[in-house]
């Protein structure tokens, strides 16, 4: 059994039932021997659908075919599916790829009484091999035999490929007239870096809301959540967040004033399911908040900010716990931001490090050595150019990486 991070989440929340969303999950042998792996969600009638997918250039048939069908009319009153499975990401594999994503999803719609094109697939696992869809199909009626609205948990568990952990997040809304729930599940460990995300990620509500105002909120809010995560600095092919709205909470819909609300706590389902992500990093121990601000402009923050949450000797130093704020200061450098060695300010947490082009006065290796012990650090920036910030996290870089990706397909 893989060692679970030290990062982890101390259980698999109790994440609210979501009306007009019932799951499923079985073990059909795609890859992984005695575990699920493939998971199914009916979604009610009338269900609406938002989604940000990879803009890798290589991104899977799956992320084509969903990108597709969400820019497509839907029929008033349909529902939806949605069905994963790990093991094998069905990237690169040209053609027949495109077939197994037609098989599967036309399995589904027929268990399931639903149009094909309402059907959205995900894969995740190994790239350039052919996915064994006969597998998955195989396994269809038993998917939908046991739908059930508490089966959130178990299809959690299918979507993991190395991650330690499954990812769950939850929150609740007042709106008017009623609770409105949210629950959200997610996979990533590792070949996370921004470009949507480098993940797979699932979110239900049961709020009643326009599709075109769902798809604004998760536009609004994927660049500051899963958009300002990096464990490697690689990006899958295969990244997809699909955020459905069954509309069968009490309260009315979500509009005006309520909807401040609730896409202040669908941001925070986001950004906690990210965070879970860059805890469950390859190999991670550490969790590590990097701001930058004062920058000269927005390009400019985000540059600097991922050149220290993306580089090898910082991410090493920091597995290693050694307050090595040179490596920062190379980062920024190397960033192609605007930068002034004499206004720059670097602080580790609470701790001034260095300032007016030098180490401050203040500061002792000593005092940033204890600093780098914590599991949660934060490198904090400061470019003493302007107000434009950005804040984005990462973890450490350790052995453990090295060893779970170099044998990653075996």
């Amino acid at each position: 059994m893989k060692p679970v991070s030290p990062l982890a989440p101390a259980a698999f929340p109790q994440l609210p039932v979501i009306a007009g969303a019932e799951f499923a999950a079985v073990a059909a042998g795609v890859k992984y021997r005695d575990r699920k792996d493939v998971m199914l969600v009916r979604l009610a009638p009338g269900t609406a659908v938002a989604g940000a997918f990879t803009r890798s250039s290589t991104r899977s048939g799956c992320v084509r075919d969903c990108q597709t069908k969400l820019a497509a009319k839907v029929p008033p009153g349909a529902g939806a599916a949605i069905v994963v499975n790990s093991g094998n990401s069905n990237a690169f594999t040209g053609k027949v790829g495109d077939a197994a994503v037609a098989a599967v999803t036309g399995a589904v719609a027929e268990a399931l009484g639903l149009p094909a094109a309402r059907v959205f697939s995900s894969s995740t696992g190994v790239i350039g091999e052919p996915l064994p869809h006969e597998k998955i199909t195989a396994v269809i009626p038993a998917l939908a035999a046991n739908l059930a609205e508490t089966g959130i948990g178990m299809a959690a568990e299918a979507i993991m490929t190395t991650d330690t952990f499954p990812k769950g997040a939850a929150a609740t809304v007042q709106g008017e007239g009623g609770t409105i729930h949210i629950a959200g599940i997610a996979k990533g460990s590792g070949m996370i870096a921004p470009d949507m995300a480098t993940m797979l990620v699932y979110v239900f509500t049961d709020a009643k809301i326009a599709p075109a105002a769902l798809q604004r909120m998760v536009d609004r809010n994927v660049g500051g959540t899963f958009n300002s995560i990096t464990v490697d600095s690689d990006t899958s092919t295969s990244d997809t967040l699909l955020v459905a709205a069954t509309g069968q909470s009490p309260a009315a819909e979500v509009k005006g004033a309520a909807a401040k609300a609730f896409e202040t706590a669908l941001a925070g389902v986001m950004r906690d399911l990210a965070l879970q992500v860059v805890r469950d990093g390859e190999g991670a121990t550490k969790l590590v908040e990097v701001r930058v601000t004062g920058a000269a402009s927005d390009e400019d923050a985000a540059r600097v900010a991922f050149a220290i949450a993306n580089s090898p000797l910082v991410k090493t130093a920091v597995a290693g716990q050694d307050p090595n704020w040179g490596r920062i200061v190379m980062a920024v450098g190397k960033s192609g931001a605007t930068a002034d060695r004499d206004r720059l300010t670097i602080r580790f947490g609470d701790i001034l490090v260095a300032e007016k082009g030098w180490r401050a006065p203040s500061y002792s290796e000593e005092a940033g050595a204890d600093y780098m012990k914590q599991a949660e650090l934060v490198i904090a920036v400061d470019l003493g150019l302007g107000r434009a910030k950005r804040t984005v996290w990462t973890c450490d870089l350790t052995d453990r990486y090295v060893e779970i990706n170099a044998d990653y397909r075996s």
